[in-house]
């Protein structure tokens, strides 16, 4: 174990300035035996953690637990009965204080107009006592939201009517009657449920419970008729909170409505058994009052908010399969595939079946060429020069794709798993993101180059950055302003990168050819085309490729027009600096002509065919939206890109390993600035009241110069980096647009439940599989470029030509 230790310390490589002793003799200078054995803890944690847990072997892991997911919810379903609305009516928990979350599915939260557009043709009765009056007030009021209540017993609203029957009797099952009689008026809903009355009035004696059940028994027969044209639905009673109860209702225990919904629940349950009860039971609000019941004010009649719970779930239940809500998956079922996801699914399985076929032939024998480094959001770099690859490798590369796309439609087109809506705490926020930077800081690496913005220190930003987005979007933080606001930050940095990067390249290698912008579209838009085709949703549904697909090409235009300007160029001439200031400033004119004109930037992206690319529900006012909201945010990264290469080229930096970029008095003062404007930006966005104020604001407000410098001005920083975050950045693109349908839900209004009942292990599943498929989504797409977009002019070109045909009989 010594001569381990021994070997381990002194053979770790030299981290701070240059010439520093080995790791053995500062630790033995300065610190005990202790502090070597963590030293040594630390390093072989890291390589043992390293040795067996390989992105290999995580796949197959995934990949089992995809098949194990998909056979348990299948199973679930078909053995265990009970779908989404079953589940809605009957089971949930409350989110925080007063956020209902039913069981497996999520619930709508209905707008007057949109429950109005439901209930239009539908008349709705209640029937019951002053507890189903209550019911019915919180299901008008979402119908309705002014609505005042009033103690009347016959209560007439719009098509929803309310009917004092507080027993289950001879009254009630006349009135039943009446409606199952042929050419009488019947309601399209029939909601109802009685028991405390009998309770109160007979002292809970055991003879009128079983009077309840005969009389019950009969009126079950008629709500069954009337299940054959109409809604039905029997509301189980909540529970009391028997220490508030006055002197007159104190008979009405928990324990006697226990029993009186037991008695129902066995009535109603006699025909499900015999052939399929039609009448729905109520469940779900009686156990959401079962948390609640102790706010009542009488002890027998619920908090406002609990009896919105039960009118919340009974709207649900009868419109979501009509208006079809995005972000209510409880009781709807799932459009059935269209012809272009149909096609889509040909393709792969034709794939698979060529495939096959060649392995059938022998002729399945090919190396993947894996490139030594996976970029994301400027370019990827093309794997070294080697023999064109032959058929086998595409096939391949479409089947893993294909697979792949079936548990993307598994999670968010098909009924098989289940959807949870997003409920913001600090915790579901803050504490993730500590796990995250712990893990960040514990893999550390040295930098192989100390320049500002070094390659790695480019993908360590995009990771965490990466990192905090999706904490961000599965914890529903956009709820809480300050983190919103700085979430927003983090989204103008990669657009910031994405002008510094492109800018970079082009003014360095002054390579404007067709085969590098089609490499770079390519690897931008290849996985949102295929989920527009396979997932049916718009090419803007997926804003953020759209936005960076459209400065990439901004930014090609505004430098390959002529003069062509490179630094060969500018290095002949300084006046050509000037060139290039005029032509970001003719792309800054451009910016802002856009940007206060609404009516023109409208018109020019409504033109067909471009309309089909910027529209989402037929408008283009959420490509207006994110469009203006980061729209300095390129040029800003141009800027830089500029004056950094320029002063890097007079050699007015000092990037050696260890070295401040700047001399000790102006390194202080850019730190101690930069830092201030952290503090700064931090209190106004704390500070600011509304997201629409905070947005008007946010272009012209940005940090991402004083980040820069904190994180490159200091020699040691720069010469350190966190492979884990560096990792990430690598596949941060595919990070992005994965999440918005195998880790959220709902196309990403809710979350994906693949552990039902223990939301900290469904996380951690969930998210172990979705890194595992967004890093082979990103080989997938290295393979496919390689073959896709060949370096011969002329055979691209046709290739192209080919592209924009069937582009364009997509878009017809």
């Amino acid at each position: 174990m010594e001569q381990q230790e021994a070997v381990l310390l002194n053979a770790a490589p030299a981290d701070g300035a240059q010439g520093a002793p080995p790791l053995l003799d500062r630790t033995g200078a300065c610190c005990h035996g202790g502090a070597k054995m963590a030293v040594l803890a630390y390093s072989l944690g890291k390589r043992e953690i390293n040795h067996h847990f390989t992105i290999k072997n995580a796949k197959l892991i995934s990949v089992v637990l995809v098949v194990l997911l998909v056979v348990f919810h299948t199973a679930s379903r078909y053995y265990g009965g009970g779908d989404s609305c079953e589940r809605l009516l009957s089971r949930g928990r409350y989110l925080g204080e007063n956020v209902w979350q039913p069981y497996g599915c999520m619930m709508h939260k209905y707008k007057s107009i949109e429950a109005q557009t439901c209930l239009a043709e539908k008349q709705v009765a209640f029937l019951g006592d002053s507890r189903i009056r209550q019911l019915f007030y919180s299901f008008i009021k979402i119908i309705e939201p002014g609505q005042a209540e009033d103690g009347n017993k016959v209560i007439m609203r719009r098509n929803t009517d309310f009917l004092w029957y507080p027993e289950a009797n001879n009254s009630m099952k006349e009135r039943l009657m009446s409606w199952t009689n042929d050419g009488s008026a019947k309601p399209d809903v029939v909601i109802l449920g009685a028991a405390t009355w009998s309770i109160k009035f007979h002292s809970g004696s055991s003879e009128t419970l079983e009077q309840y059940k005969v009389n019950l028994t009969a009126i079950a027969v008629h709500l069954e008729k009337l299940a054959d044209h109409a809604e039905v639905y029997w509301v189980l009673q909540d529970p009391v909170n028997e220490e508030a109860l006055n002197e007159n209702r104190k008979m009405i225990t928990n324990e006697q409505v226990e029993l009186y919904n037991e008695a129902a629940v066995d009535v109603l349950n006699k025909n499900k058994r015999s052939g399929g009860s039609r009448v729905k039971v109520l469940a779900a609000s009686r156990q959401a009052a079962l948390e609640t019941v102790a706010q009542s004010d009488d002890g027998l009649h619920l908090p406002e908010g609990t009896r919105n719970v039960g009118a919340m779930v009974l709207m649900n239940s009868l419109c979501n399969k009509l208006l079809r809500p995005i972000d209510g998956s409880c009781c709807q079922t799932f459009a059935s595939p269209n012809l272009l996801q149909k096609l889509s699914a040909c393709i792969f399985a034709g794939s698979a079946a060529a495939l096959l076929v060649f392995h059938l032939l022998g002729r399945n024998r090919h190396r993947r060429l894996v490139p030594p480094d996976v970029e994301s959001l400027e370019e990827k770099k093309p794997a070294t020069a080697a023999a064109p690859p032959g058929l086998t490798a595409p096939l391949q590369a479409l089947c893993r794709m294909g697979l792949i796309m079936s548990y993307f439609y598994l999670c968010d087109r098909a009924d098989v798993f289940m959807k949870e809506q997003k409920f913001y705490t600090h915790s579901t926020f803050f504490i993730p993101l500590i796990y995250i930077f712990v893990l960040g800081v514990f893999y550390n690496e040295n930098t192989k180059e100390s320049k500002l913005l070094n390659r790695e220190q480019t993908d360590e930003w995009k990771g965490w950055m990466q990192l905090v987005i999706l904490i961000y979007h599965v914890s529903g933080a956009s709820a809480f302003l300050p983190v919103y606001m700085h979430v927003r930050v983090l989204v103008a940095a990669y657009l910031f990168q994405t002008g510094y990067g492109h800018f970079s390249f082009f003014w360095l290698k002054g390579d404007f050819g067709l085969y590098r912008v089609c490499q770079v579209l390519f690897r931008l838009n290849f996985l949102v085309l295929v989920l527009c085709l396979v997932m049916d949703r718009p090419y803007q549904f997926y804003y953020f490729v759209p936005l960076v697909t459209f400065w990439f090409v901004v930014i090609y235009c505004s430098l390959a027009v002529w003069p062509q300007i490179l630094q060969k160029k500018a290095n002949s001439s300084g006046l050509w600096h000037f060139g290039v200031l005029a032509k970001l400033l003719a792309l800054l004119l451009f910016i802002c002509i856009f940007a206060f004109s609404q009516g023109f930037f409208e018109r020019v992206f409504s033109v067909w065919p471009i309309s089909a690319l910027f529209e989402l529900n037929g408008s283009i006012h959420e490509w207006w939206f994110r469009w203006k909201l980061d729209r300095f945010a390129v040029i800003h990264g141009m800027l830089f890109a500029l004056l950094y290469l320029v002063l890097q080229k007079r050699q007015v930096l000092s990037e050696g390993k260890g070295e401040a970029l700047f001399s000790a008095k102006m390194s202080n003062l850019l730190l101690f600035l930069s830092v201030v404007s952290f503090i700064t930006y931090s209190i106004w966005a704390s500070s600011c009241k509304t997201k629409t104020e905070c947005n008007e604001m946010h272009p012209y407000i940005s940090v991402i110069l004083a980040f820069i410098l904190i994180r490159n001005i200091p020699g040691y920083a720069r010469s350190v980096y966190s492979s884990f975050f560096a990792w990430f950045g690598k596949i941060s693109l595919e990070l992005f647009i994965c999440q918005y349908h195998i880790w959220l839900a709902a196309d990403t209004k809710g979350i994906l439940v693949l552990i039902p009942g223990n939301p900290s292990l469904n996380i951690m599943v969930s998210t172990f599989i979705f890194v595992c498929v967004a890093h082979e989504i990103s080989l997938i797409t290295n393979d496919l470029a390689q073959v896709v977009i060949p370096k011969d002019s002329m055979a691209l070109l046709k290739r192209l030509g080919a592209v924009g045909l069937l582009g364009l009989v997509l878009l017809l």
